[in-house]
């Protein structure tokens, strides 16, 4: 079927990337043979960074012609001699933005667009501007499309969003707000409670927990592990929590992370694969160290309490040699629980 456009553009912060950004993108795509997607924010706003804006666009609009613009990437175009002034700020005027928005269609994209997709009043005089610069390659007129301005398919803003993120996460597709649970970190040596805890950490916060999969792998294969399956578990394990992280609510509980994974491989081979040791560079939002003051309990698969006492130190100095602030849990899980929650309230507010 035909379609009404040849070419249809819609620019945005999309900071985060909501459904009523979707919705407008979706109408650009049924109305337009190409779609031509632009996203830049100077400044970048706090967990919208353009490697996530990037992915979100990517994931939601793969058929879609997608530019994440960043100053770094406007200063590297430049030195190519492409016409482009400097990104402007997001409170330059609104003429900076409509002629740059021109300037990347016919230097970066190597194209024009005959309409621009928009939810705002502004909408008609950024097609006008667009016209006037594209009139230099003696395109035609862009029209201006207006989708949704009252907001009564979706209701949202993304000021709205950025002030209760958690609140509001059904504007959000679940790969988005993935991107915003706050990942707590759970460390520790053999029977420290630590998958204990972290069951009763995702209980006592409403949310999920991502079990330990090597502990999952070592019991499939009988207790036999070779040097390739460290990094298998490593990227397995990064690969389960942004899957759970769709279904967290504010944290995301995780049982292990490839800082285990690496301390296995260096003790078992003596060795581990570079991108082991990149996936352990993982930052998460709170670190915990489980002390080993339980009674140790011997289960079949536990190599004893001098091998406990090495891996707690062993993480006590490899996380004071990485730099990473880390907090020490101990006593009864309902005394780690609480001193957990009291941490989280104290940095986050909840």
């Amino acid at each position: 079927m035909d379609k009404r456009f040849r070419a249809g553009l819609v620019v945005g912060k999309f900071s985060p990337l909501h459904q009523g950004h979707v919705f407008l993108i979706k109408t650009a795509l049924e109305q337009c043979q190409q779609v031509y997607l632009i996203s830049y924010s100077l400044p970048e706003l706090p967990g919208c960074g353009a490697e996530l804006r990037e992915r979100w666009l990517a994931d939601a609009f793969p058929q879609a012609h997608r530019l994440v613009v960043t100053p770094a990437r406007v200063a590297a175009w430049q030195a190519e001699g492409r016409a482009l002034t400097d990104l402007p700020d997001n409170a330059a005027p609104d003429a900076a933005h409509r002629h740059f928005v021109g300037q990347l269609c016919l230097a970066v994209l190597e194209t024009t667009v005959d309409a621009v997709f928009t939810s705002e009043d502004y909408g008609d005089g950024f097609a006008a501007v667009l016209s006037q610069d594209f009139a230099a390659v003696d395109a035609g007129p862009v029209q201006h499309v207006q989708v949704d301005r009252a907001r009564l398919t979706v209701p949202i803003s993304a000021t709205r969003l950025r002030a209760d993120i958690h609140g509001l996460r059904g504007y959000l597709a679940p790969g988005v707000y993935a991107d915003f649970a706050r990942r707590i970190c759970l460390l520790g040596g053999e029977s420290t409670g630590k998958s204990t805890l972290a069951v009763a950490l995702a209980a006592a916060l409403d949310t999920v927990s991502v079990a330990e999969y090597g502990r999952e792998l070592w019991e499939r294969q009988q207790g036999q592990l070779a040097y390739p399956d460290l990094l298998d578990i490593g990227r397995e394990q990064v690969q389960r929590e942004r899957l759970a992280a769709e279904s967290a609510r504010h944290y995301l509980i995780c049982d292990t992370s490839p800082l285990t994974t690496l301390f296995y491989c260096q003790h078992l081979f003596g060795r581990a694969e570079p991108e082991l040791q990149a996936l352990a560079e993982r930052p998460y939002d709170l670190t915990l160290l489980c002390a080993p003051d339980f009674p140790f309990v011997q289960d079949g698969t536990r190599q004893g309490v001098a091998f406990q006492a090495m891996q707690h130190a062993w993480y006590q100095a490899e996380l004071a040699a990485r730099g990473i602030a880390y907090s020490l849990v101990q006593g009864s899980v309902a005394e780690r629980v609480t001193r957990t929650t009291r941490l989280l309230s104290d940095r986050f507010g909840k």
